[in-house]
């Protein structure tokens, strides 16, 4: 039997599979939350977008995946996201996990993970 230190956080995640579910259900949440809602709806390619997040979540949590997008401040430089709307992100990225049925340890260290990215995102 394997122990979660002996998985990875691409494997509890539930693989490729399991991060493309949890990202359209944060995507769906960020379209419904009124704080974000808008920079969201006003995205041309927002497949594009998700197949982005979907590459960024599976690489970054050991997966096989390469991510093709640009890292995290070029991404955000000239958004001028708010302390607001980044908390606001990270609890519609944790409820996302929830619905899916992410283990609570495991959303754990993703959110530590999305708060290592603040300063990367706030204000840039």
């Amino acid at each position: 039997m394997q122990t979660v230190s002996a998985t990875t956080l691409y494997e509890r995640l539930g693989s490729h599979d399991g991060i493309a579910r949890i990202t359209r259900e944060l995507i769906k949440n960020h379209l419904s939350n009124p704080l974000v809602k808008t920079r969201y709806e006003n995205i041309k390619d927002l497949e594009r977008v998700e197949q982005r997040v979907v590459e960024f979540f599976c690489a970054g949590a050991g997966g096989p995946e390469s991510y093709s997008g640009q890292d995290m401040l070029a991404t955000h430089r000239g958004m001028n996201v708010s302390e607001q709307e980044f908390i606001t992100v990270i609890d519609d990225a944790m409820d996302a996990l929830e619905k899916c049925g992410v283990e609570p340890s495991t959303r754990t260290e993703v959110l530590a993970i999305l708060w290592s990215l603040k300063s990367d995102v706030i204000r840039v």
